[in-house]
């Protein structure tokens, strides 16, 4: 019989402050030997509510380097004259680094495994990480984050001064640096959601992408990308070869992600979360502590689902609702959690899951993040796939026909005439473009929504120009495989990861991803695309390897995601409605969205489609709650 912990209170979850637990790394290089005092170290660490006290550093003649002292590690080499720091859980492949970081932390291993290798280093090293290296001796800078983007690196330059660290705002924050808002950002952030990287919240802040390193020799500066998931379907076994291989993988990715500490899972009642949670009792041999959230409101729950794997593998399920009550106190909380403007709802129902982990004894806790990014889950794979036929016909016969179905007398009037019009319509859109066809920002024109001057500011088309550069880099000319390329850039490191590592480390505990083992996502490269997408099945091979192992309906069930009913709740809670007006008149004031627009927006929530409207009406109250402290 499964033994669980259900809540339908608060009782303590939530609390008016965000954890000083802040894994944070940053410092400076200035290879021109300018002197930048220790004090500029406690600005950027003041940015995020620390002080000297909380972190560890190391400097020299051309730089310095701090962290905070949760996760990271921290060196001076007198050998080399290199300073070095990692954040993060690397997994070092070369034998002598993996047994030097047993012996004297990562720090460590990352400085012989440079001294060896260079730069190229970074190619024998897995897991999550952010690394900075300075090598003072020979005038050079490295920094980089892992493959996945579990970890980032935001940096800015001045000069000679080159200023890195974790966080974009305390990069803004050196005295030397002094970065204002990026409006275009804001924009940005206003069209995605959160602001894509490289772009940040602040001027002249950049970030690295997944797989990113930056190369500073002297005064010349070079950023690439030093891995790139490669695509070989030869290098697999047979189907029954591969499903096996995949089981294997996982169970030793969540073997990887165990810890001797108290460890749990997240369980949303998902293919991903479910995998990791029945996983996760395999390895340990015990029944895995789950936790879940659920919501009252009509939609929105899934707990049964969650209940079905929870009994299924035996689990101690621990379980949560969210209420209005919980969602206004949390909502400031979030907003003050993030270096940048974060707009993804689900931050809040990720929060209280990390709380009642925490609350339940749990150090550590996995997620199922990066299942769909890699194998193929997300269902626009699929409906892409149909636009896609269009753009097999030859080009001479799609200029005969488009015609002739976009100018059919009365085709508004008959069925089948307006659905193949808006088919064609939408086919004669390249990818990735066409991925943004029902994005909230196009439904009014620009001119109805923002103020003149801030328009005029700012360049409408960068979204998209970003979402090209992550589509075509891809190294497979497959659009299934081109549209994961860019969902692993937009989806997982730009947004999913960010709201659950901040709101865990909000809540005071780790969190850690066995979908994103570096051998895992390798072992999806050689997947053919019929392997991930076929025709309107998702995740073929992942879900046809799983069976047996998950219980059926969680096989078979659709993919819902991780919804907060923020907008169905605002239409009755006294002090949703009470925030979300001040918080939006206090936006309107700000010349970035117009006030007509504001309260077209309101109008439009209270009276059809709630849940809908809803998600803009956060993503604005969340921007002008982080202005408010940015």
């Amino acid at each position: 019989m499964n033994v669980g912990y259900h809540c339908r209170r608060s009782d303590g979850l939530c609390h008016s402050r965000v954890m000083n637990t802040r894994r944070i790394l940053g410092g400076w290089v200035n290879f021109d030997g300018e002197t930048v005092s220790a004090d500029a170290l406690e600005a950027m660490l003041a940015a995020e509510g620390m002080s000297l006290q909380d972190a560890q550093f190391e400097s020299s003649a051309v730089g310095l380097v701090g962290t905070g002292k949760v996760g990271a590690s921290i060196v001076q080499d007198a050998d080399s004259g290199c300073i070095a720091a990692v954040l993060g859980r690397p997994r070092w492949l070369d034998a002598d680094a993996s047994e030097l970081a047993v012996l004297r932390g990562q720090a460590a291993a990352a400085v012989a495994l440079y001294r060896k290798y260079g730069a190229n280093c970074l190619q024998r090293i897995h897991g999550n990480f952010a690394l900075a290296l300075i090598d003072g001796r020979n005038r050079r800078l490295l920094l980089a984050v892992d493959r996945t983007g579990t970890e980032r690196l935001c940096l800015s330059r001045v000069g000679p001064l080159l200023v890195f660290s974790t966080s974009a705002r305390a990069v803004a924050r050196h005295p030397r640096i002094q970065a204002p808002l990026n409006r275009q950002a804001l924009f940005e952030y206003l069209y995605c959601h959160m602001v894509p990287s490289p772009d940040t919240a602040f001027a002249g802040v950049e970030k690295l992408l997944p797989a990113e390193r930056l190369q500073l020799d002297g005064a010349n500066v070079r950023r690439d990308f030093y891995w790139q998931l490669a695509y070989d379907e030869s290098a697999a076994a047979d189907e029954a070869g591969r499903k096996r291989r995949f089981i294997e993988l996982v169970e030793q990715a969540v073997a990887r992600q165990n810890d001797p500490r108290p460890t749990g899972a997240f369980l949303s009642g998902g293919t991903d979360s479910s995998t990791v949670s029945g996983m996760l009792g395999r390895v340990t041999g015990k029944p895995a502590e789950t936790f879940s959230i659920g919501f009252d409101a009509q939609g929105f729950d899934e707990l049964d689902y969650a209940r079905i794997t929870s009994t299924h593998f035996g689990t101690r399920p621990h379980e949560y609702y969210v209420t209005p009550d919980d969602v206004a106190e949390a909502i400031p909380l979030i907003a003050a959690a993030y270096d940048e403007p974060f707009g993804n709802a689900s931050a809040a129902p990720t929060y209280f899951c990390a709380k009642l982990a925490k609350k339940c004894g749990m150090e550590v806790v996995l997620a199922g993040d990066g299942g769909d990014e890699f194998f193929g889950g997300n269902a626009r794979y699929a409906k892409q796939g149909v636009f896609e036929h269009y753009h097999a016909l030859p080009p001479a016969l799609r200029r005969m026909v488009e015609p002739l179905i976009l100018n059919f007398p009365l085709g508004s009037s008959l069925w089948p005439v307006r659905k193949a019009q808006s088919y064609v319509r939408q086919a004669r859109i390249p990818l990735p473009d066409r991925l943004e066809t029902y994005n909230f920002l196009h439904r009014d024109p620009l001119a109805d929504i923002f103020e003149p001057a801030f328009l005029g500011e700012i360049d409408a088309d960068r979204p998209l120009a970003l979402m090209r550069e992550a589509y075509f880099r891809c190294a497979s000319p497959e659009p299934v495989e081109r549209m994961m390329h860019l969902d692993h850039k937009f989806t997982l490191a730009d947004n999913d990861l960010r709201k659950v590592s901040r709101m865990c480390e909000a809540a005071g505990i780790e969190v850690r991803y066995p979908f994103l083992d570096d051998d895992l996502v390798a072992f999806s490269g050689t997947l053919s695309t019929e392997q991930k997408v076929n025709g309107g099945r998702l995740r073929v091979l992942f879900k046809d390897a799983l069976r047996g192992f998950l219980p059926d309906e969680t096989i078979s069930k659709s993919k819902h995601g991780f919804g907060l009913p923020f907008g169905v709740w605002l239409n009755t809670h006294g002090a949703l409605q009470t925030l979300t007006r001040d918080a939006l008149s206090s936006l309107a004031q700000r010349g970035i969205v117009r006030a007509s627009y504001l309260e077209k927006l309101r109008r439009e929530h209270a009276t059809e489609h709630a849940s809908y409207y809803g998600v803009m009406i956060w993503v604005l109250v969340q921007l002008e709650l982080w202005l408010q402290r940015n």
